[in-house]
Protein backbone atom coordinates (compact mmCIF):
# COMPACT_ATOMS: atom_id res chain seq x y z
CA UNK A 1 0.00 0.00 0.00
CA UNK A 2 1.32 3.23 -1.18
CA UNK A 3 1.89 6.41 1.57
CA UNK A 4 -0.29 8.85 1.23
CA UNK A 5 2.05 12.16 0.51
CA UNK A 6 2.04 14.89 2.47
CA UNK A 7 0.00 17.24 0.66
CA UNK A 8 -2.90 14.77 1.15
CA UNK A 9 -1.99 13.70 4.45
CA UNK A 10 -2.42 17.72 5.47
CA UNK A 11 -5.82 17.99 3.31
CA UNK A 12 -7.47 15.06 5.46
CA UNK A 13 -6.43 16.76 8.51
CA UNK A 14 -7.52 19.88 7.69
CA UNK A 15 -10.93 18.29 7.25
CA UNK A 16 -10.79 16.62 10.76
CA UNK A 17 -9.67 20.19 11.94
CA UNK A 18 -12.97 21.89 10.11
CA UNK A 19 -15.67 18.86 11.56
CA UNK A 20 -14.16 19.29 15.19
CA UNK A 21 -14.17 23.02 14.90
CA UNK A 22 -18.08 22.31 13.53
CA UNK A 23 -18.64 20.27 16.36
CA UNK A 24 -17.56 22.45 18.77
CA UNK A 25 -19.36 25.53 17.39
CA UNK A 26 -22.45 23.90 17.76
CA UNK A 27 -21.78 22.46 21.48
CA UNK A 28 -20.76 25.97 21.97
CA UNK A 29 -24.37 27.09 21.11
CA UNK A 30 -26.20 24.51 22.90
CA UNK A 31 -24.02 25.82 26.02
CA UNK A 32 -25.34 28.94 25.55
CA UNK A 33 -28.90 28.45 24.45
CA UNK A 34 -29.12 26.62 27.59
CA UNK A 35 -27.95 28.70 30.28
CA UNK A 36 -30.01 31.28 28.41
CA UNK A 37 -33.16 28.95 28.89
CA UNK A 38 -31.88 28.83 32.16
CA UNK A 39 -32.00 32.49 33.66
CA UNK A 40 -35.17 33.09 32.19
CA UNK A 41 -36.35 30.32 34.00
CA UNK A 42 -35.19 31.67 37.05
CA UNK A 43 -36.45 35.29 36.14
CA UNK A 44 -40.00 33.90 35.63
CA UNK A 45 -39.73 31.74 38.63
CA UNK A 46 -38.86 34.98 40.78
CA UNK A 47 -41.65 36.74 38.97
CA UNK A 48 -44.59 34.29 39.60
CA UNK A 49 -43.19 32.85 43.50
CA UNK A 50 -41.16 35.31 45.18
CA UNK A 51 -42.84 36.25 48.35
CA UNK A 52 -40.16 39.65 47.84
CA UNK A 53 -42.69 41.49 46.46
CA UNK A 54 -40.57 44.84 46.13
CA UNK A 55 -37.91 42.50 44.14
CA UNK A 56 -40.68 40.87 42.07
CA UNK A 57 -41.69 44.62 40.87
CA UNK A 58 -38.15 45.71 40.17
CA UNK A 59 -37.65 42.97 37.98
CA UNK A 60 -41.16 43.11 36.07
CA UNK A 61 -40.80 46.83 36.22
CA UNK A 62 -37.22 46.62 34.53
CA UNK A 63 -38.33 43.91 32.33
CA UNK A 64 -41.26 46.36 31.19
CA UNK A 65 -38.68 49.26 30.63
CA UNK A 66 -35.90 46.78 29.06
CA UNK A 67 -37.50 44.20 27.11
CA UNK A 68 -38.91 46.27 24.12
CA UNK A 69 -35.43 47.64 23.29
CA UNK A 70 -34.09 44.08 23.37
CA UNK A 71 -37.36 42.42 21.42
CA UNK A 72 -36.81 43.25 17.61
CA UNK A 73 -39.68 41.29 16.31
CA UNK A 74 -43.56 40.90 16.41
CA UNK A 75 -43.26 37.28 17.47
CA UNK A 76 -41.09 37.84 20.21
CA UNK A 77 -42.95 40.94 21.46
CA UNK A 78 -45.99 38.62 21.78
CA UNK A 79 -44.75 36.04 23.55
CA UNK A 80 -44.09 39.02 25.92
CA UNK A 81 -47.50 40.39 26.01
CA UNK A 82 -48.26 39.87 29.51
CA UNK A 83 -44.73 41.49 31.01
CA UNK A 84 -44.79 44.46 28.79
CA UNK A 85 -48.39 45.50 29.58
CA UNK A 86 -48.18 48.78 31.36
CA UNK A 87 -49.03 47.85 35.24
CA UNK A 88 -51.69 50.73 37.06
CA UNK A 89 -50.24 50.01 40.25
CA UNK A 90 -47.16 48.68 41.95
CA UNK A 91 -47.43 44.66 41.54
CA UNK A 92 -49.00 42.87 44.87
CA UNK A 93 -48.63 38.84 45.21
CA UNK A 94 -51.67 38.09 43.27
CA UNK A 95 -50.64 39.73 40.21
CA UNK A 96 -46.92 38.80 39.84
CA UNK A 97 -47.99 35.27 39.61
CA UNK A 98 -49.75 35.56 36.34
CA UNK A 99 -46.27 37.05 34.82
CA UNK A 100 -45.52 34.43 31.89
CA UNK A 101 -47.78 32.28 31.89
CA UNK A 102 -50.46 33.72 30.42
CA UNK A 103 -52.97 32.25 33.47
CA UNK A 104 -54.76 33.90 36.30
CA UNK A 105 -54.16 33.53 40.06
CA UNK A 106 -55.97 30.99 41.75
Amino acid sequence: MARKSIGERLAQLEAQRKTLQIRLSKQERAIDTRRKVRIGALVLHRLENDRDVQFAGGIAEWLRRELPKFLTRDGDRDLFDDLLKPQLHEPSRGNIGNVGNGSAAS
